[in-house]
């Protein structure tokens, strides 16, 4: 069964989104800031991880750019997941690593 990695800081949106995995036979794990995110990420490489954008403390940009610095989850895609579009923001979450 894949396993995804979902670092997100809003206890809504991960519960939306751990329903819709779930239902799709996809084991999830979750992280409630970028911090935590990052230490799971390393201790247990997923198959994907989705990182929200805007947190607290560190932001999944920041986040991102220090996942892509591990060797060991070169091959672990990463989806930028936000609710504020706005001109630019593609390109920045590509520069930081996101797929």
């Amino acid at each position: 069964m894949p396993r995804i990695l979902y670092i997100e800081d809003d206890a809504n949106n991960r519960m939306l989104v751990r329903r819709i995995l779930l239902a799709a036979d996809i084991d999830v794990d979750e992280a409630e800031d970028a911090f935590v995110g990052i230490d799971m990420a390393l201790a247990n490489p997923p198959d994907l991880i989705l990182m929200d954008v805007s947190m607290p403390g560190m932001d999944g940009l920041t986040a991102t750019a220090e996942l892509r610095a591990k060797p060991v989850l070169d091959n672990v895609p990463i989806i930028a997941l936000t609710a504020n579009v706005m001109q630019g923001d593609r390109e920045r979450t590509l520069n930081a690593g996101c797929d």
